[in-house]
C-alpha cells in the first residue's frame, strides 16, 4: 500500500504498508519530507480507510 504526494515543488511516493516510509522523492527538501511523513502518521487511520474504500469497493 502506498500513496503519492504531489506538491508544487516536487512529489514523493510513500509506503504505508508495512510501515510508513519514504520510497522516493523528487524536488522536495528533507524538511518537506519530514513534514509529509508527520502528517501521514497523524492521519494514518483516515488514509488507510480512504485507500481501502477506493481500491476495495464492494
Amino acid at each position: 500500500m502506498h500513496i503519492h504526494v504531489i506538491h508544487a515543488e516536487g512529489e514523493a511516493k510513500i509506503w504505508i504498508e508495512p510501515n510508513i516510509e519514504l520510497h522516493k522523492s523528487v524536488g522536495l527538501s528533507s524538511k518537506q519530507i519530514s513534514e509529509i511523513l508527520e502528517q501521514i502518521k497523524e492521519h494514518e487511520i483516515e488514509i488507510r480507510k480512504s485507500w481501502n474504500d477506493h481500491f476495495y469497493k464492494p
